[in-house]
């Protein structure tokens, strides 16, 4: 993934049902800041110059962590997401990580359902917390 695809891939996100974004961490800016930090272990699916998936993957060192994996619907069932999803974990193995982590809202059934058949497990000891730190706003999709 790369700057360039910021339009087409929040066009994809929008298009998901589930997804849950915010005006500041998924603007272009945010992205972009994402990108240049986590340069080779993002990616995009493309077919006929149309993106049709899209994955965030980074890590701080220690554990890596995947962020708004979203395939269009109109091309959901043909392997993208888990193409998506694998070339996330191997760039993220390259890059030294053992251990990745995710974050799903629970309402997000179909994306609950992928990730589970991928072997992606639920974690009942823990509690995830969130604290903005200035004024944002959520966009759910």
């Amino acid at each position: 993934m790369t700057p360039d695809d910021y339009d087409a891939v929040h066009a994809c996100w929008m298009a998901c049902t589930g997804m849950g974004l915010n005006t500041i961490d998924d603007s272009r800016e945010g992205i972009i800041r994402y990108l240049e930090r986590n340069p080779n272990t993002c990616f995009v699916d493309e077919q006929e110059g149309t993106i049709t998936g899209a994955i965030l993957a980074g890590h701080d060192g220690r554990r890596g962590y995947i962020y708004h994996t979203a395939v269009n619907p109109a091309y959901r069932r043909q392997g993208i997401g888990t193409a998506l999803v694998n070339a996330a974990l191997h760039a993220l193995a390259n890059e030294g990580i053992i251990k990745v982590a995710l974050v799903a809202f629970s309402r997000n059934d179909a994306g609950n359902v992928f990730r589970e058949s991928l072997g992606f497990t639920a974690r009942g000891d823990l509690t995830c917390r969130n604290k903005a730190l200035c004024a944002i706003t959520r966009i759910d999709t």
